[in-house]
């Protein structure tokens, strides 16, 4: 008995040992796929985690987001958490009318079918692999399988043991939490200084212009047309729109470091836009005083969404998700009648998605997807997608100001971002410190906000053309 005793606490003990992280750091997919640095590139994303929640605490950068974003990156990267967090992976075997031949880990599918399983090294995993696919293509009709076994006959999936990160995950993958931030934006914007002065739309286009030189960028340096899309529209300062579209256009290894840079730049535009505004105005242009905007009717505000959301629609269905609930949230709030859908939207709605949000899109930033060299690229190719963007709107600025006899303040058009209300108070800034008595801030408003309808067109035209 005391033997029994003793051997089975040794056995508890060695399981515990064997399930900590120092065991389990990363999943057997990524070992074979090149990644090296083991628990050293898990601790630099933790280091990298730390950082971003020092800048989302201490300095305030972007932090209903950012410091969701950051907790994510530093939960995934905790050595052995990734298949806690989102599940065991392996493989599905399909044939061509859809019928799953087999499916389980690399472990569990060599040990069914009598194969060595060997996981000492990456060499020793992708020979178990091999071995797996030799006797899946030897075996594909004995096992009941219609048409020839391929490369497209398997793929790699969370197989077992789902955790909560898969699930939640769903709202990203399904492109369901983007729009719904989109209703919580639109019932919190007023888009009375846009309608007072639609000449702000066409700043908030040209500040577009970013996302369509960095998609020339991008295929420059090699990336398709789905990836250059993707990495195109960090240049709309817009972090859900970003996450949406790289979603549609089937770039989710790509996820991590857009969000990343999208959310980045989105807290860095007191920093990135104040020189770009500087060295592309004039002190005089700078020191220009706007006329108060007119004031904005009840019926106008109601009718406006109506109008966008089916005029868009029409031209581009494909906006619509994000345009149609961005105004929608908008005519709830307008309408006056469904006050406590409206506070919902604004409150309740929006801040549970924006926490669901954040941290599962952290969660994507696992060392092995996120330490390469493609993100740099990414994060590169974001700063010129945002600079170009500010550029646009402050050039289009300088040309209405010429055109309007020097009654438009070109500051107001670096607003025509979509980093609501960052942008416009950014622009109001850089005007005070020339002028403490230029208030420019409403007028800035109106970009911004035809910023947001922007981005969420530019989205669409490109998952038109490229989805």
């Amino acid at each position: 008995m005391t033997d029994f005793i003793a051997s089975s606490i040794g056995e508890w003990f060695v399981n515990l040992w064997n399930s900590t992280g120092f065991q389990t750091a990363v999943p057997d997919y990524y070992v074979m796929n090149g990644y090296s640095l083991g628990i050293g590139g898990q601790i630099i994303m933790l280091i990298i985690a730390g950082i971003f929640v020092f800048l989302a605490i201490a300095k305030k950068f972007e932090p209903n987001l950012l410091l969701a974003i950051a907790f994510g990156m530093f939960i995934i990267n905790i050595p052995g958490a990734y298949s806690v967090l989102y599940g065991q992976g392996g493989y599905t075997f399909t044939d061509e009318v859809g019928k799953v031949i087999a499916s389980g880990t690399l472990e569990d599918l060599c040990k069914a079918f009598g194969l060595v399983y060997d996981n000492t090294s990456a060499e020793t995993l992708q020979a178990s692999l091999d071995r797996l696919l030799s006797f899946m293509n030897e075996k594909w009709t004995e096992l009941g399988a219609t048409g020839a076994f391929t490369e497209n006959s398997y793929v790699y999936e969370i197989i077992a043991d789902k955790g909560l990160f898969y699930y939640l995950y769903k709202g990203v993958d399904w492109v369901i939490f983007p729009p719904l931030i989109f209703l919580g934006i639109g019932a919190m914007t007023d888009f009375g200084p846009l309608i007072a002065n639609p000449k702000s739309l066409l700043l908030g286009a040209a500040a577009q212009l970013g996302i369509f030189i960095t998609f020339i960028g991008a295929l420059f340096l090699g990336f398709g047309e789905q990836a250059a899309s993707s990495i195109a529209i960090i240049g709309g300062a817009d972090g859900p729109t970003a996450i949406y579209l790289t979603q549609k256009m089937g770039q989710s290894d790509l996820l991590p470091a857009i969000a990343v840079a999208a959310y980045s730049y989105m807290a860095l535009v007191p920093v990135i836009q104040p020189p770009i505004m500087k060295l592309l105005t004039t002190k005089k242009e700078r020191l220009i005083k706007m006329e108060q905007l007119r004031p904005v009717s009840k019926k106008e505000k109601i009718i406006f969404p109506i109008i966008v959301t089916g005029v868009v629609g029409i031209i581009l269905p494909s906006a619509l998700p994000l345009l149609g609930m961005l105004m929608l949230g908008n005519l709830i709030k307008e309408s006056g009648v469904v006050p406590r859908l409206s506070s919902t939207a604004q409150n309740e709605l929006i801040n549970i998605i924006t926490i669901f949000l954040g941290i599962t899109v952290g969660t994507k930033a696992f060392a092995p997807v996120f330490l390469q060299v493609q993100t740099l690229e990414i994060i590169l190719l974001g700063v010129i997608a945002f600079s170009f963007g500010t550029a646009g709107g402050v050039l289009l600025g300088k040309l209405l100001c010429k055109l309007s006899g020097g009654k438009i303040n070109p500051l107001i058009g670096a607003a025509g971002v979509s980093a609501v209300p960052m942008a416009a108070r950014v622009a109001q800034d850089v005007g005070r410190k020339e002028d403490p008595n230029n208030y420019l801030l409403m007028h800035a408003m109106g970009p911004n906000v035809a910023g947001v309808i922007g981005s969420a067109v530019a989205a669409g035209v490109l998952i038109a053309m490229f989805a």
